[in-house]
């Protein structure tokens, strides 16, 4: 992790202040919980690097996300989840409904979903041991080094998840992109294993 976490950069529209309600939280609840087991997604104070998200419906760019500032390591309610119900990139608006703000990439997954109609669960986390096994674990990286919640993070990671589904984010973290959340998570520990 090169850039540490000051908050999002991005302006949130929140629709509605309702908790999201799906009962496949419970699996992206067990999913935080493993993230933050295998430090997959280490804690700073007031929260956790990383943050997972599935769609909602297939052929829509809805998706879940885990809050801004939430600890993966903490008992998660249905409210540190937000539903998020569309993105202005241009402008760097994220339109949301739910308590709390969603998470500093919120942009970056509604882009993926946006990219990939295939893929119903974006889990994003960090891992330095990853990182540094990019060439002899052969996963696909950015060419750059961006900002975390930028258009420029988002469009250099674009330029190659639209052919992979692990890849590494230059001197930040990981993606793991799949049909479930199950696959995501599973693939995300299958190359914690290797390294």
């Amino acid at each position: 992790m090169a850039e540490e976490y000051n908050g999002v950069k991005f302006k949130t529209i929140l629709k509605d202040l309702g908790t999201p309600a799906d009962p496949r939280l419970e699996e992206l609840r067990y999913w935080c919980h493993i993230f933050h087991e295998k430090n997959l997604a280490p804690p700073y104070q007031g929260g956790s690097y990383g943050n997972l998200s599935f769609r909602i419906n297939p052929g829509e760019n809805i998706f879940i996300i885990t809050g801004t500032c939430i600890g993966l390591k903490d008992e998660l309610s249905d409210d540190c989840f937000v539903k998020v119900i569309d993105c202005d990139l241009q402008n760097a608006l994220v339109y949301a409904e739910g308590k709390r703000y969603p998470s500093s990439e919120s942009m970056l997954h509604f882009s993926i979903y946006n990219q990939r109609p295939d893929i119903n669960a974006v889990f994003h986390g960090h891992c330095k041991e990853m990182l540094q096994s990019v060439k002899t674990l052969n996963i696909p990286e950015t060419e750059t080094e961006e900002s975390y919640g930028t258009i420029e993070l988002v469009n250099s990671v674009l330029k190659i998840t639209e052919k992979n589904n692990f890849i590494c984010i230059k001197n930040h973290g990981f993606i793991s992109l799949a049909n479930s959340m199950s696959e995501a998570g599973e693939k995300s520990l299958e190359i914690l294993q290797k390294v």
